[in-house]
């Protein structure tokens, strides 16, 4: 792996954690709001915890997507578990949540897990595959030379 893919996936695992703590602090200072109530929906988008929430949000689809591209789900996901430890470590000591024994333990096996993955490969050699030959469509070219 190169430092560029490390990188993709430090990144899913900050733009993930960061995007969460954000939104639960927003949601927090929003309170309650159920999708009957658009007005208590568009309310809890415009807060500005909310919003940067989902902003960070939104570059971790683009790293995560990113990292799929060129490996495993299986290799990803696990790989990207810092986050778990991270949002905890977030939620512990910024927004100030609770974080039982029995979580911290959940959370370490998970991390723990990382370690068996990591020693195998980031891709599954698979076959090519064959090109995808598009049907012409009525009226396109490719039917209209046809018939000439």
């Amino acid at each position: 792996m190169t430092f560029r893919n490390y990188l993709i996936l430090a990144g899913v695992s900050i733009f993930a954690s960061a995007g969460d703590a954000m939104l639960s602090h927003g949601m927090k200072q929003t309170g309650s709001i159920t999708i009957g109530h658009l007005s208590s929906v568009i309310v809890a988008v415009l807060n500005p915890w909310v919003a940067f929430g989902i902003v960070l949000l939104l570059a971790f689809f683009a790293t995560y997507t990113t990292a799929l591209s060129w490996a495993d789900l299986t290799y990803v996901l696990p790989a990207t578990s810092l986050g778990y430890v991270l949002l905890a470590l977030v939620a512990r000591f910024i927004l100030h949540e609770h974080v039982s024994p029995l979580r911290w333990l959940g959370i370490a096996l998970i991390t723990s897990g990382v370690g068996f993955v990591a020693g195998g490969p980031a891709l599954t050699t698979h076959p090519p595959l064959e090109p995808i030959e598009h049907e012409a469509q009525p009226g396109s070219a490719a039917v209209s030379g046809a018939r000439q």
